[in-house]
This record gives structure tokens, C-alpha cells and sequence, in this order.
């Protein structure tokens, strides 16, 4: 793995807080659908509806619960299964759901812009949300490489990506009824927007040390320019990972240390915070 690209996580849990919170409420909504509140009426309120908007705000959010079927909703649940976990890591939990939601809402409103000159059909699905959330693992993990499932196929998450928003161009442009595809596209530029935004921001924000120091640095997360950015605030001090033990791997130690500097104290899990704690103690009593 290239330095400058950040770990993939791989030895984590599966599952993470608010992707299993977006898969289980989907879910939920899904089935209550298809079961209990069958009436067009329901859909109907939730869905996002151009022409409506303005009488039903709500459905800006309301419509990323409400898929088009079980395969439209098992499709997305995979490629949120595929990219979010990662990529919530890497944000951090709060910024994730954040994330998620411009993505969706941005998706929303390019199919209310697309409604002044063109026929909007209703949007349904999450789609335009997990693309974006998919553009986000691309930009760190381009190299990523990930099987189709059920094809025994490996694809680069950059290619994978490409295709995702080449097909729905493609049944946007080909395929009655299509345009609300070439809605969800509106999902995947504003992540695109807002990941270069962030990045460029990051690259003339982000200095490197002249040499390791034990005095406050900045610690950006170690990404290029492009990947997901984050505001940098100034860091505890690191310590000089020549001179940590080997049960405290320098690698974590920068990572939790990053985590903080991008995103607060307050963002740390339970197990991180104790390692934290038994990092600085064990360098106190190194000192002493």
C-alpha cells in the first residue's frame, strides 16, 4: 500500500454504526411497503416528486428510503455494504451520515433543476447517495480492488465507479422513463464537487515536519490531493514513533492522532480512547 494513501481497515468490523443504521431503516421501510402500508398513497408521500416539492419538503430525504423493489433495494444495501463501512471509518461516524444525506439531497435537487426544461419522473432509492458515497472510497482506495458479485470478476474502485455512473447515463439517455437515472447522477457530481472542494483546501492547508518533533504539528490525514479533506486543527503532540514499543504499533498511534485532528476528541471509540490512555502512560513512565 502506497504511504500516502490511508489503510483500508480490513482487520475492523464489517459493519459499521451508521451503515448498519442505513441498511437496517431501509429495511424496515422496504418491508413496510411491501407488507402493511401497500396503499399508492404511502409511496406517494415519500417519494421526491419535482413538481412537488415545494408541498412536500420532506421528500428530499423521505424518497432515499423508498425503493423501487426488493432488487432495487438489495442492489443498493450491497454497494452501501461495499463502500460506506470504509469510508464512515474514514470520515468518522457524524461526518459519514452528513456526507451521505448532501449526497442524497444534492442528487434531489439536480432532478429539480433537470424538472425546468425536461419531464422529472419521481426519484425512489438511495442511489444517488451510495454513489457518492462510492465516489468518496474511489478517491481514497482507487486501486481498491473489488469482486462483482456473482461474477468472478475484480475491477478497480476507480473503474467501478466509471461504470456505475456510465450505466446510469446510459439508461438515463436510452431507456424510457430513464431521466431519473440522470437524476441520480446528481448524487454522484455533488460528492464529486465537494471532495475536490475539500482536498484543495487540505493540499494548501497540509505542511509536512521538517523532522519528527514532540511539539504540537499539524496532522492532516495522510491522503492526496483530492481525497476526502477534513478542517486541520492543531494536534496533541506525537510522539516519535521510533521510541514507542511494539505492542503500540506507530501507525495506530497516527491514525487515532489524525482521527483527532480532524474530527475531535469527542470522535474517538471506547477501545481507541483506552489505547490512547495506556500510550501516554506508558510514555510518562518512560520519561520518568
Amino acid at each position: 500500500m502506497s504511504e500516502d494513501r490511508p489503510p483500508l481497515y480490513a482487520d475492523q468490523p464489517k459493519l459499521t454504526p451508521w451503515v448498519g443504521r442505513l441498511v437496517v431503516a431501509n429495511a424496515v421501510a422496504l418491508l413496510l411497503l411491501q407488507t402493511v402500508l401497500t396503499a399508492p398513497s404511502f409511496v406517494g408521500a415519500l417519494q421526491f416528486l419535482p413538481s412537488g416539492s415545494l408541498r412536500h419538503p420532506w421528500t428530499v430525504l423521505s424518497y432515499m428510503f423508498v425503493h423501487g423493489g426488493i432488487a432495487h433495494a438489495v442492489g443498493n444495501m450491497l454497494l452501501l455494504f461495499a463502500f460506506g463501512p470504509p469510508v464512515e471509518r474514514r470520515m468518522g461516524s457524524r461526518a459519514f451520515i452528513l456526507f451521505y444525506m448532501y449526497c442524497g439531497v444534492g442528487s434531489a435537487l439536480f432532478g429539480l433543476g433537470l424538472s425546468s426544461f425536461m419531464s422529472v419522473p419521481p426519484l425512489v432509492g438511495a442511489t444517488g447517495a451510495i454513489l457518492g458515497v462510492g465516489l468518496a472510497f474511489a478517491f481514497a482506495w482507487p486501486e481498491a480492488e473489488l469482486v462483482l458479485f456473482p461474477l468472478p470478476l475484480r475491477i478497480t474502485a476507480r473503474t467501478l465507479i466509471l461504470l456505475l455512473g456510465g450505466i446510469d447515463l446510459f439508461v438515463a439517455l436510452w431507456a424510457p422513463g430513464g431521466v431519473a437515472h440522470l437524476a441520480y447522477l446528481g448524487g454522484l457530481a455533488s460528492g464529486y464537487i465537494f471532495l475536490r472542494i475539500q482536498g484543495l483546501s487540505s493540499h494548501r492547508t497540509r505542511k509536512e515536519p521538517k523532522a519528527i518533533t514532540r511539539r504540537p504539528v499539524m496532522a492532516p490525514m495522510p491522503v492526496r490531493q483530492g481525497s476526502p479533506a477534513i478542517d486541520l486543527r492543531p494536534a496533541m503532540a506525537r510522539p516519535d514513533p521510533r521510541e514507542l514499543p511494539e505492542e503500540y504499533p506507530a501507525e495506530e498511534v497516527d491514525r487515532v492522532l489524525d482521527k483527532i485532528s480532524a474530527f475531535g476528541i469527542h470522535s474517538l471509540t471506547a477501545e481507541e480512547r483506552r489505547f490512547l490512555d495506556e500510550v501516554s502512560k506508558r510514555k510518562r513512565k518512560d520519561l520518568h
